[in-house]
């Protein structure tokens, strides 16, 4: 993994530990329900998040190395795999 991604990938997870652990307050604290909905948008949407990144890093560097070594079909079936699990949220 690309030291970039990886570095803003942890960042980001780190932020999301903390908003899934203010969501586990809210939740045992009875907070109102639209708002325990709106947090969990949010944490939902900074997965998203991450989940590109991870993506942008792997074409570039894992498709492209398929690639140029001969692995089209390889490469294409992973593209291929990531699209589908990306369309059945």
């Amino acid at each position: 993994m690309q030291q970039n991604i990886k570095r803003r990938c942890a960042h980001r997870l780190k932020i999301i530990e903390g908003q899934v652990r203010g969501l586990a307050r809210m939740v045992e604290e009875d907070a109102y329900c639209p708002d325990i909905i709106d947090q969990a948008q949010a944490i939902k949407q900074a997965l998203s998040g991450v989940e590109a990144l991870l993506l942008e890093n792997h074409l570039e560097t894992c498709v492209v190395k398929q690639m140029k070594s001969g692995k089209e079909a390889q490469a294409t079936k992973e593209i291929l795999k990531v699209y589908k699990l990306a369309n059945k949220r």
